[in-house]
Parts: C-alpha cells; sequence; structure tokens
C-alpha cells in the first residue's frame, strides 16, 4: 500500500459532504444502502479517497433524464 501524500489525502465525511453539496447523513445513509462512494474504515472513522470519489461520480454521470442508471 502506498503511503498517502497530499495528492492521495483522505476526504471526511464532513470534507465530502461540503464538496458534493449534501449533509453528512446523507453520506451515512447512502454507506448503508450501498449508493455511496466507497469508502475506507481507519481506526473507526470514515474516510473517502479523491480517486475512489472521482470513479463513483463518473458512475453517475447521465446524458439523459431517461437513461436508466443501469443502461449508463
Amino acid at each position: 500500500m502506498e503511503p498517502t501524500t497530499n495528492a492521495t489525502r483522505l476526504l471526511t465525511q464532513r470534507q465530502l459532504a461540503e464538496m458534493l453539496g449534501v449533509t453528512p447523513r446523507s453520506l451515512e445513509r447512502w454507506r448503508e444502502t450501498g449508493d455511496g462512494p466507497p469508502f475506507l474504515r481507519v481506526g473507526g472513522l470514515v474516510r473517502y479517497t479523491p480517486a475512489d470519489v472521482s470513479g463513483w461520480l463518473e458512475t453517475r454521470r447521465r446524458t439523459s433524464t431517461s437513461t436508466p442508471a443501469e443502461a449508463a
């Protein structure tokens, strides 16, 4: 495992919520349902890697409101 550098700095739940414009509770619900970005548990704390968040966001990309999530 590579050490964390500034380029791969782990995001806190609060930082990610602010970045996405959602509440921390939304992230908690997404973790419970498996709908959110992949996360890490570090000593009981939830953290996110920027690469995982970027990858998850790409899976959310749509070209039409009628495009089902599975087909994208």
